[in-house]
């Protein structure tokens, strides 16, 4: 039998430690709570990502009464910047959470919010960067899609 460990480094930041760009795409992520629907789960979430150029994109999570046919910030976020900008390079995806009993770390984002950013990051050869916060205590920072889904479904199993 053979094993292999699989591990990632991630950073757990103070607002104060975050540049000026980061500071300002969290802002726009917990504006884009105030768009939120979610008025089954009480959960809000807000993604702002900003792309290669400096352009900030917001999303937010948008229930329906028939559960799962919502979609979540983070795709709602990534979705509209390939449809607006199409081949620009998104550099970081900021998440921030409020509503339900908020855990001590932030909340990253679900399996398929993971899987549907990890194609954007293949497509543009280079990782996207998370900044994960809930309230104004503690901002996680995650250096690529790759090391939130290190077993990632990607083209070359489609390949003949």
């Amino acid at each position: 039998m053979q094993k292999q460990k699989i591990q990632f480094e991630i950073s757990y930041l103070k607002p104060q430690d975050l540049s000026v760009a980061d500071t300002e795409l969290l802002a726009s992520a917990h504006e884009a709570l105030n768009t939120s629907y979610s008025p089954y789960s009480n959960f809000k979430v807000g993604a702002a990502l900003r792309l290669a150029s400096g352009t900030i994109v917001q999303g937010s999570n948008q229930e329906n009464a028939s559960f799962p046919a919502g979609l979540c910030a983070e795709r709602v976020a990534v979705f509209q910047a390939g449809v607006r900008f199409p081949g620009e390079v998104i550099e970081t995806i900021a998440i921030a959470v409020s509503g339900g009993s908020l855990p001590a770390t932030p909340a990253a984002p679900c399996g398929n919010c993971r899987q549907a950013i990890l194609e954007y990051e293949l497509r543009q050869d280079r990782p996207i960067r998370y900044l994960l916060a809930a309230g104004n205590e503690t901002v996680v920072a995650i250096p690529s899609t790759r090391d939130l889904l290190p077993l990632g479904f990607d083209s070359s199993y489609l390949k003949q």
